[in-house]
């Protein structure tokens, strides 16, 4: 009978040790990306500092890269705008792999939409993707930064696998043409536990 509890009590304890293993393993396979915040020759080092130190209070693993020029690729005369699509393709082919990078300008941007070849827009993310862009053009004067920094997180959002949202007030609602983001205060619980569950670690915003 002691035998059998000796055995019994060994069995447990090797399967304790195999079940921590696994685990140990398994949180070691998680990858956890670095944002990096590319801006561009245009943005002025205020906007650039507002945005980095929200977007460090909802993710802090965050690089800043130098301030780069535009691709000359990404530029559409025509509109004297730069389109967003090309702009993430350039940055796609900068950003390794555990990275994410999302480049900040003033300058318009814009995409194909439908039947409209080039329409403005403030933002583009790719779903998922390792980069993405944001606008300040399109915001409002009176509170731009703030705006911007939502509209980074939007396209970060996308990055990670989000798609757009229909609650009103968060960060991932559809802007459908228009600027929303005075209406957006956070991510709603269900895009948030979406970006915990790929290591975002949310403090006060």
């Amino acid at each position: 009978m002691k035998n059998n509890n000796y055995c019994l009590f060994l069995f447990s304890l090797l399967f304790s040790f195999s079940c921590t293993e696994k685990t140990e393993k398994q949180v070691k396979n998680e990858q956890v990306i670095t944002i990096l915040i590319q801006p561009f020759k245009d943005l002025n080092s205020e906007s650039l500092i507002f945005v980095t130190q929200k977007i460090r209070k909802v993710y802090p693993q965050v690089k800043v890269l130098e301030a780069i020029d535009f691709p000359e690729s990404a530029y559409y005369s025509e509109r004297n705008r730069y389109r967003a699509d090309s702009l993430i393709g350039f940055l796609n082919q900068r950003t390794k792999e555990g990275f994410v990078t999302i480049g900040l300008t003033s300058k318009d941007i814009s995409v194909t939409k439908g039947k409209t070849k080039d329409f403005g827009v403030m933002g583009l993310g790719y779903r998922p993707g390792k980069a993405c862009i944001a606008s300040k053009f399109r915001l409002s004067k009176k509170n731009a930064d703030e705006q911007f920094f939502k509209i980074a997180l939007h396209e970060l959002g996308h990055t990670q696998g989000l798609s757009h949202c229909p609650e009103k007030t968060c960060f991932m609602r559809a802007a459908e043409g228009k600027n929303h983001t005075d209406e957006e205060t956070d991510f709603c619980t269900k895009c948030k536990t979406f970006l915990k569950n790929k290591n975002w670690k949310f403090r006060s915003i």
